[in-house]
């Protein structure tokens, strides 16, 4: 293989009718497919997995709107590279005519639906693909906001990070948040089949639970499988992962690896190795509010009402992380895993609201007991709002869940 474009490039779809997947956005009446369909100008964010297809989808769509295409990625890109891009060339004006509000920064997405397409002329309008768009900072993010509000940039953000903690609100509030998900088993395998190469069912099957719903992973393996042996089958792709070509990166199969050895060490409660794990990241460039991010979640999780002051210690590392940044904030990590790996575990309440969402969903919308209720009304009490009922029990749980246990 002497093509030096990566196989992922090559293969990449140019079309709805070519994509795979997200069905719940670009199916039949989905509002992407609306939007690409009918050219609706608009900013947008699409957050999801590793591999879900998002700067396929921003390419279609700015294909669709007969755009100006720029991709930067947030981690080297600057306020530099997006004044280039603003500056050069012709930018799209905010429209005067009937369709001007779809230029405006807030408008409700039924807008577009609703209303006859924009009909452009003049200038291309500029999309701005802007990869890891949760690793612009504030002032980053405040200078973008100007050419999104006024029109001049029409923004597509991508980002596996959930964006309401990581986009500044005054421009998320101007964007339309689309996520993505997994591929599933069967549409992996789709993809597979596109990329030319012959895989059998033992190796088609071992990629795909390999990758873990993202394709860009399992085509980038079959892609180093091929350079290596020429034959992509079973044996030669566990080969290839073990070989340089699959070294950790933050959108890799040891990304997944090492953050769950990470998150198993600090649950068996074993400082050293949750130490090393935390080392191994923060040596390969992994985002430290990523980290520190399931140090939280892991503090109610896996410790919860056992040591419940571990969440404190866990939300304040974060919040020193996200102050004080790379490289001293190592120190704050280090200091909160040694308090996670040591602290004392309990699951209760894991296990239980797992246990009381299941209710909550087979169950329904239940009566809650009288004595519960509120009665801000005359009327209300009469009906015996906020009045113990004699028949029913000391559990206050709705009748038909009565006796049950979520905390064993």
């Amino acid at each position: 293989m002497k093509k030096t474009e990566p196989l992922a490039s090559r293969i990449r779809p140019a079309s709805l009718e070519e994509y795979v997947g997200q069905r719940h956005l670009v199916g039949d009446g989905k509002p992407l497919r609306v939007a690409i369909e009918n050219g609706h100008i608009f900013s947008f964010i699409l957050w999801g997995p590793p591999g879900t297809g998002k700067t396929t989808l921003a390419r279609i769509y700015a294909n669709a709107i007969n755009a100006e295409f720029h991709e930067l990625s947030a981690v080297s890109a600057g306020k530099e590279d997006i004044r280039r891009i603003v500056e050069v060339g012709n930018s799209m004006e905010p429209s005067k005519g009937k369709h001007s509000h779809l230029q405006q920064a807030g408008f409700e997405f039924d807008d577009l639906v609703n209303n006859e397409p924009p009909d452009v002329k003049g200038p291309k309008p500029k999309v701005l693909f802007l990869d890891e768009i949760h690793r612009f900072n504030k002032a980053q993010q405040d200078y973008l906001l100007p050419f999104v509000e006024s029109g001049r940039l029409v923004l597509i953000g991508a980002t596996t990070e959930n964006p309401s903690f990581e986009v500044i609100p005054a421009l998320l509030s101007r964007l339309r948040v689309f996520i993505l998900e997994e591929f599933s088993d069967e549409e992996m395998m789709e993809i597979i089949s596109r990329t030319g190469f012959f895989l059998d069912d033992k190796a088609s099957s071992w990629l795909v639970e390999m990758a873990n719903g993202d394709a860009r992973q399992a085509i980038t393996m079959i892609e180093n499988t091929a350079r290596l042996y020429e034959v992509v089958s079973l044996e030669n792709l566990k080969e290839t992962l073990q070989s340089k070509f699959l070294r950790y990166d933050k959108k890799g199969e040891e990304h997944y690896n090492v953050i769950s050895a990470f998150i198993k060490s600090m649950r068996a409660s074993k400082p050293d190795a949750a130490m090393y794990y935390l080392a191994r990241m923060l040596e390969a460039g992994e985002d430290p509010k990523f980290i520190a991010r399931r140090m939280v979640i892991f503090a109610s999780e896996d410790i919860g009402l056992a040591q419940p002051t571990a969440l404190v210690v866990a939300n304040a590392v974060f919040e020193a992380v996200r102050s004080i940044g790379m490289p001293e904030c190592v120190h704050n990590l280090a200091h909160g895993v040694a308090y996670l790996a040591n602290a004392p575990k309990d699951r209760s309440s894991t296990s239980a609201i797992g246990k009381a969402i299941e209710d909550a969903k087979r169950s329904g919308n239940l009566p809650v007991p009288m004595e519960l209720r509120n009665a801000p009304t005359k009327f209300m009490e009469e009906l015996g709002y906020g009045k113990k009922d004699e028949n029913a029990t000391d559990d206050l749980l709705p009748k038909k869940l009565s006796g049950r246990k979520y905390f064993e």
